[in-house]
């Protein structure tokens, strides 16, 4: 959520970025916002003055009373009553304009860095650069359940009938190989100085909105029935939830954590759920980490963060790329965001293994995240970025690593997560 301040004082502003990112259906928000905030600061002048009558009424009662002019002292009273009764009034319609504001300010998209490329959708990302050798061997490398399944590592068959698609149990080897990177990661950034950290898994609606967009909700969180509770679409959710409502001490900062969660999604929309892959499903698990700190120094925490990415896959002989998200692919709270694509060997062509963004204070003004400062109190600045999420990240991980015979090495940064096992052979 933008300053309102912002709104009032360059509403052009916030229209041009509206339409940078593709969003001409929201321009009126800003007109709207800007008329209710004027009913809004007449009410509150309203009050105010009514306010001031009943002090001056009060003090006047008081006077009348000691001078015994009681039925002049009732005759005033019942004045202050009609006041009091038009405050509360006056009240309810302040609280009014300032519900219909929130609501319609929650929509309205944070203002994007000068640096972001204008595209319609993520097929107008631009590519930035490129980290190790994409090699496509001279031999066919088969799909990826193909050779979890010559492992005897994955039964979609039964996750069908347990749950349905988009679910999977992932056995043996490569059940191994999936815990292994996970722990890894986790190790991988406690060496970094982040501060390992496991979430809860269900968060209240207002940690919901307060995180994301009303259109991020509705495609992705699972509600729990009856409660006023949600299931985690990635632990950045709960992470950042943590500091709700908090007046952070200036010292502290910056607070760098990461975390390990399982994942629900529904993935509604046009991608769908596949039956045969595991690339996009309804339960996954993943490392990752976030950052709140003073807003000048947000964006070097920002290359720090995709850096850390691309260390992670480099570490493991994994191609990677990163791609700058065009205005039309960033989420309305995003400010500038990245992703970091795997080379997959098979199919000759880089994918989406992780996601790094900067929030500026928008995700902190909605969640009331606040410095305490010397000479008053302002919103923090958050960051997210994921650092490995299998068993997506299992799809890079299998192909390039894919030998001849059929068999995986693994690398060394690996060994120790996987009681020193150095190759994967085949069952079959």
């Amino acid at each position: 959520m933008i300053d309102i301040k912002l709104l009032r004082e360059n509403p052009n502003l916030v229209k041009e970025n509206m339409k940078k990112k593709f969003q001409e259906h929201k321009l009126m928000l800003v007109d709207e916002v800007l008329e209710l905030d004027q009913k809004k600061r007449e009410a509150t002048l309203k009050g105010d003055d009514l306010r001031s009558q009943r002090n001056s009424l009060s003090s006047e009662i008081g006077n009348l009373m000691k001078q015994g002019q009681k039925e002049e002292a009732e005759k005033i009273k019942a004045k202050v009553q009609e006041i009091n009764q038009s405050l509360v009034e006056n009240e309810a319609l302040e609280e009014d304009f300032a519900n219909q504001i929130k609501e319609r300010m929650m929509k309205i998209p944070n203002i994007i860095h000068e640096s972001v490329p204008i595209g319609k959708d993520d097929s107008e990302n631009v590519e930035i650069e490129k980290f190790g050798e994409p090699v496509v061997p001279n031999y066919e490398i088969p799909y990826h359940t193909d050779i979890m399944e010559s492992f005897g590592g994955i039964d979609l068959d039964s996750a069908r009938r347990v749950a349905g698609n988009g679910f999977y149990y992932l056995m043996g080897d490569i059940a191994r190989l999936h815990s292994a990177v996970i722990s890894y990661a986790r190790d991988f950034m406690i060496h970094k100085g982040f501060t390992y950290c496991v979430p809860p898994f269900m968060i209240r609606s207002n940690v919901v909105t307060g995180v994301m967009s009303f259109e991020e909700m509705d495609a992705m969180m699972y509600k729990i029935e009856g409660e006023d509770l949600y299931l985690i679409g990635t632990s950045e959710h709960s992470m950042i939830g943590k500091f709700k409502d908090q007046l952070l001490q200036k010292g502290e900062l910056p607070y760098s954590m990461t975390s390990y969660s399982p994942c629900f999604r529904k993935e509604k929309g046009a991608h769908g759920i596949e039956e045969r892959g595991v690339y996009r499903i309804h339960q996954f698990e993943k490392q990752e980490m976030i950052v709140v700190c003073e807003p000048e120094n947000s964006w070097e925490w920002y290359e720090k963060l995709w850096s850390y990415t691309v260390e992670l896959f480099r570490s493991m002989d994994i191609p990677v790329r990163t791609l700058e998200c065009c205005s039309g692919d960033l989420a309305d709270l995003k400010a500038k965001s990245c992703d970091v694509e795997a080379w997959s060997p098979r199919q000759q062509k880089y994918f989406e293994v992780g996601s790094c963004s900067n929030l500026t204070d928008a995700q902190a003004r909605r969640l009331g995240i606040r410095i305490k400062g010397e000479k008053g109190n302002y919103f923090a600045h958050t960051l997210n970025n994921t650092v490995v999420a299998p068993p997506r990240m299992l799809i890079a991980f299998l192909e390039n690593h894919y030998q001849d015979d059929g068999s995986i090495t693994i690398p060394e940064v690996l060994w120790p997560y996987m009681g020193g096992t150095k190759v994967l052979v085949p069952n079959k």
